[in-house]
């Protein structure tokens, strides 16, 4: 691995990083999100003109720049740095990738030339609150996030009447800039419970029977919607053979989408960790008390270099998965493992940077109303939305083969049962989950085990 930059990538970081710090200030922040699309359109259409920001990772024959993830994961970190509300994550991290693996030559003709133009905005639609689930960031790859049948989630069906289009039914929660994007990725059901797979329309804005609801979400700067869909007209992103695989196609492609997305992810939270440090940093050497600025006490001193190597460790662990996701692939096992670690990594530097901003800000960082609020939302929402952080590092240890399939029961429990035993709730004292009697009854008198319990205790399933 090259850790050095080349003179391309480290001119994006700083152009991106000059004009940035003109036009989105806290006050810019504050400002762009109480607008009805949650984000200045005019600094968006700016971006994408000069920079080609949306398009950064497409390729050059949609109109792209070309790049890879390594320099959409340098971008983001100088967006995250900002805090800056834009589509930019929904559009250009989640929806162009699956548009450009899994879409029609048709389709992508002509959705991505103006979607890196900046004209098209999109966003990820995955039902139950389950995108980390949907993208293989946390929990199996099952298709359990998706519903199906009578359980929920998105119910897609041929469209009788033209005879070549779908219909869709259903409820989508926490969709990133679900409320003000043009175009839409559902991901819905299909085949009923037999023949049950997922797969991913495309549902234009203004559509009859979509209904958008923004919602108060704790971090206004990644604003969440609610799609409702009744009896929708969609479109099939790519082709279905009626079977098996095309929902394999679509499960694949999503968990590529997520290993590119966490190296992304995890670059983007370095750069909110990074920016709430130093502004914490310069306050504790202005704020005097004693006679002297709080920055030279020794305990500050500490705390302020614990977050220091926190952030450092992550950004390292970004870099990294960015270079093993361009290079290996996002398909590949270790860029997914080197993804889901970073991106865990991240979270907990930008959680720890921002509630040291809170607390070494004194009285007033406690403000609603202070910067430093910003970058703790962000923080809390962030891991709400794409972790948790533990979740996170067991999806690596599972892909990475660390434990075997009884060890990765919840909570440590054996084969889906609780304890260390291995037929009871509860571990034994011969390690065999019983208590009293050999048969896991009680003891031979009829009364408890030998140890004063139960002799029997129900597996508790989680």
């Amino acid at each position: 691995m090259d850790a050095a930059f080349t003179e391309e990538q480290d001119e994006i970081r700083r152009t991106l990083r000059t004009l940035l710090r003109e036009r989105c200030g806290p006050d810019e922040v504050k400002a762009a999100v109480q607008t009805a699309p949650g984000y200045d359109e005019a600094l968006w259409r700016q971006l994408a003109r000069t920079l080609g920001l949306p398009g950064l990772a497409l390729p050059a024959a949609y109109g792209g720049v070309g790049c890879g993830v390594t320099e959409l994961a340098l971008a983001c970190e100088e967006t995250g740095r900002v805090l800056l509300p834009s589509p930019l994550l929904a559009t250009a991290v989640f929806a162009a990738p699956l548009v450009a693996g899994l879409g029609t030559e048709a389709q992508r003709a002509e959705l991505l030339p103006r979607i890196a133009e900046g004209a098209l905005t999109a966003a990820l639609a995955v039902p139950g609150r389950a995108l980390p689930e949907a993208l293989g960031l946390v929990g199996a790859r099952d298709g359990a996030w998706a519903g199906g049948g009578r359980a929920g989630g998105v119910q897609a069906r041929p469209d009788r009447e033209d005879g070549t289009g779908w219909r869709l039914y259903g409820q989508v929660e926490q969709v990133p800039g679900g409320h003000s994007a043009e175009l839409l990725l559902v991901a819905a059901r299909a085949g009923g419970y037999t023949r049950g797979r997922t797969l991913l329309f495309l549902v234009r804005a203004g559509a009859d029977g979509l209904a958008r609801t923004r919602l108060t979400a704790l971090d206004a700067t990644r604003p969440q919607a609610r799609i409702e869909l009744r009896n929708v007209s969609a479109e099939l992103l790519g082709v279905d053979d009626g079977g098996s695989g095309s929902g394999e196609a679509v499960a694949g492609a999503l968990a590529a989408v997520g290993t590119a997305a966490a190296a992304v992810l995890a670059a983007e939270a370095v750069g909110a960790a990074d920016a709430a440090l130093t502004r914490t940093v310069e306050y504790v050497r202005a704020r005097e008390q004693f006679g002297r600025p709080i920055g030279s006490f020794q305990a500050v001193k500490h705390r302020l270099a614990d977050v220091y190597v926190a952030v450092q460790a992550a950004r390292s662990a970004a870099y990294y998965a960015a270079w093993a996701a361009a290079e290996g692939g996002a398909g590949g096992t270790d860029a997914a493992v080197a993804g889901g670690l970073a991106l865990a990594q991240a979270l907990e530097a930008q959680r720890t940077a921002a509630a040291e901003a809170v607390q070494l800000h004194g009285g007033i960082g406690f403000t609603w109303e202070h910067d430093a609020h910003l970058y703790f939302k962000r923080a809390a929402s962030d891991e709400l939305l794409f972790g948790p952080v533990h979740r996170l590092r067991a999806r690596a240890a599972e892909r990475e083969g660390l434990f075997g399939a009884a060890d990765r029961a919840p909570y440590g429990g054996h084969e889906g049962r609780g304890g260390s035993g291995g037929s009871g709730g509860s571990g034994g004292p011969n390690g065999d989950g019983r208590h009293g009697g050999p048969d896991g009854r009680d003891g031979p008198d009829g009364r408890d085990g030998p140890d004063g319990r139960d002799g029997l205790r129900k597996a508790v399933t989680v």
